[in-house]
């Protein structure tokens, strides 16, 4: 991980753990498919060989394996290989602009199969720093990452979305290789990436569980995967900015990651959630001593192999419904603002668009999507305070075009969504998703508000909407302040009606 002294700030959060928010009925952050299969067990056998392949390069290469030295080159080759080998399409890339001047290349292997249009990214970063292997900073992240690919070579599961794995140059020189790849990636590439996954010092001896961006949905994922296993985690406070992951933050791409802390001093409530001593999680962190096996912890590695599987699995294999119609937002399609004509909010409004992120006790307005660049959200710009645009003097509703619901099979709307309130609001608030069809208009969900603090979570809500085979219908959408001054803030993106 890239030292606090060279930070380059890029996005300044406020961000606040969800184990008080829940996931209301009728939505989950990660719904279960029948059609997925259960990710494999990665084998942390497996994982601590590549740690000592890793460990070997830097002993017989000067002792490092920085960016631009031959234990960097031996360790591109030995991914390189392996992954040309398991059936990967792989290639070096150059960094040509950006990058210290000598550093090696950054490898990109993609496995066929899935969706090309929808691309799931995992990454870490293979260089390290010169006082020393670099071995949980960073071959953990490259060794997790390796084993995971070459474990989807050797189950093959079918795909729903194409997974891409990257291993980074020049990261320790300040996010170098990362940012080349996202700051040269064409637009129309930009947008088919649905979220990047970041794995970053996966291996503390003193460590703990942290998942980056925790309150975005590939963060939720991650966090599903610990929660099913009874391990609490935090948001990576430490990292934020830090690692490869502040490249695609960059661009507009969502994402999260694993991390197992680096040289801040875990606190006393920490080691009493998780072990260990009020020290720092690696006590190793861009020292010599950063050297296989002594400064790695074979039970946080372990898990943090699984919670990327499964991560992997849950969100790009299986068998997809067949989309019968759906929306990104990242163009205009006919969605219709006050459609009936009887709005009272007077701001705050549903506006396609890129929401710019507010804080007030937390996250409010989300400034991330969950795909692309676009969203539908309520007042998106950010202003002076996170009063300025959320939703104000009651109902603001939008309604998308005709869609014919198909017949036969089950027929599905999903659709992500986020309602975001300070502690002024009141049951009178509410999100509410409803079928406007030929008899009438009924709803689907609806999540009110409360008088504390919710924080902006994506979570994605599924219903079955089969008993309107044959019809046209369209989807509504309401939010509302009707609490007097309350704080509502509200989005929704990636709307789809699917057949199974």
């Amino acid at each position: 991980m890239r030292p606090t002294s060279i930070l380059r700030v890029l996005v300044t959060m406020s961000m606040a753990g969800t184990a008080a928010l829940g996931v209301p009925a009728g939505a989950s952050a990660a719904p279960p498919d029948m059609s997925v299969a259960a990710a494999p067990d990665v084998s942390l056998t497996n994982q601590r060989a590549h740690l000592q392949q890793f460990q070997s390069i830097a002993s017989a290469n000067g002792g490092n394996r920085r960016s631009t030295s031959p234990g960097y080159t031996a360790s591109v080759n030995y991914v390189y290989d392996r992954l040309a080998a398991a059936g990967y399409t792989v290639a070096r890339q150059n960094c040509t602009s950006g990058c210290t001047s000598g550093a090696g290349p950054n490898v990109i292997a993609d496995w066929p199969g899935g969706d090309p249009n929808s691309v799931y990214m995992f990454g870490a970063h293979l260089d390290g720093v010169a006082a020393g292997p670099g071995i949980n900073d960073n071959a953990s992240g490259s060794a997790t990452l390796l084993e995971i690919a070459l474990t989807l070579a050797a189950t093959n599961p079918t795909m729903r979305s194409r997974v891409r794995f990257a291993f980074w140059t020049d990261e320790e020189q300040g996010l170098n290789g990362s940012e080349f790849y996202a700051n040269t990636l064409p637009t129309a590439e930009r947008a088919k990436i649905r979220a990047y996954f970041n794995f970053d010092m996966v291996a503390s001896t003193n460590g703990g569980y942290f998942v980056n961006r925790i309150t975005s949905a590939a963060g939720q994922t991650l966090k599903a995967y610990y929660d099913g296993i009874g391990v609490p985690t935090e948001e990576n406070t430490e990292g934020a900015g830090r690692s490869d992951d502040a490249s695609f933050n960059a661009i507009g791409v969502q994402t999260s990651g694993v991390a197992a802390g680096a040289s801040r001093v875990k606190t006393a409530a920490q080691v009493a959630k998780w072990g260990g001593t009020q020290s720092g999680f690696d006590p190793c962190y861009h020292r010599a001593c950063d050297t296989y096996p002594s400064n790695i912890s074979t039970t946080v590695l372990d898990r943090a192999g699984d919670a990327a599987a499964y991560a992997l699995w849950t969100l790009a294999t299986g068998t997809a419904p067949a989309a019968v119609w759906s929306d990104t937002f990242e163009t205009a399609t006919g969605w219709t603002t006050n459609p009936g004509g009887s709005d009272t909010a007077t701001a705050g409004g549903w506006e396609r668009g890129d929401p710019q992120d507010t804080s007030s006790s937390g996250a409010k307005q989300l400034g991330t999507t969950v795909s692309g660049i676009n969203g539908l959200v309520t007042g998106r710009l950010a202003g002076t305070d996170a009063g300025a645009y959320d939703v104000d003097g009651g109902l603001t509703s939008v309604r998308s075009p005709a869609i014919t619901v198909p017949s036969g099979g089950t027929v599905n709307l999903s659709l992500s969504w986020y309602l975001a309130h300070g502690s002024n609001a009141s049951s009178a608030d509410y999100f509410r998703v409803s079928i406007v069809h030929p008899s009438g208009t009924t709803a689907l969900f609806t999540q009110p508000g409360a008088a504390s603090n919710r924080n902006g979570v994506w979570a994605t809500g599924t219903w079955n909407v089969s008993a309107y085979a044959g019809q046209s219908v369209r989807i509504l959408i309401e939010v509302t302040d009707a609490s007097g001054a309350s704080l509502v803030e509200a989005g929704v993106d990636d709307v789809t009606i699917s057949r199974q």
